[in-house]
């Protein structure tokens, strides 16, 4: 008996268009996806928005500030 059942991705793993639909919430801005550090950072607002669980936590009080 075979599996049929198509490959499921890596965990976490993002499609590209969904990451480049997302933007900075502070300054409409288009992010970068930080796989190391599973963040999305726009260097616009100098933010860093965390990823928890493989969620984009998009809420500027969650964000960290980067230099």
């Amino acid at each position: 008996m075979t599996d049929d059942t198509p490959p499921r991705p890596a965990p976490h793993a993002y499609d590209r268009r969904m990451l480049e639909a997302l933007v900075c919430p502070a300054t409409r801005a288009p992010l970068r996806y930080d796989a190391a550090r599973q963040e999305l950072v726009s260097r616009a607002a100098h933010l860093a928005y965390p990823i928890r669980d493989g969620i984009p936590i998009m809420l500027v009080d969650e964000a960290r500030d980067i230099d």
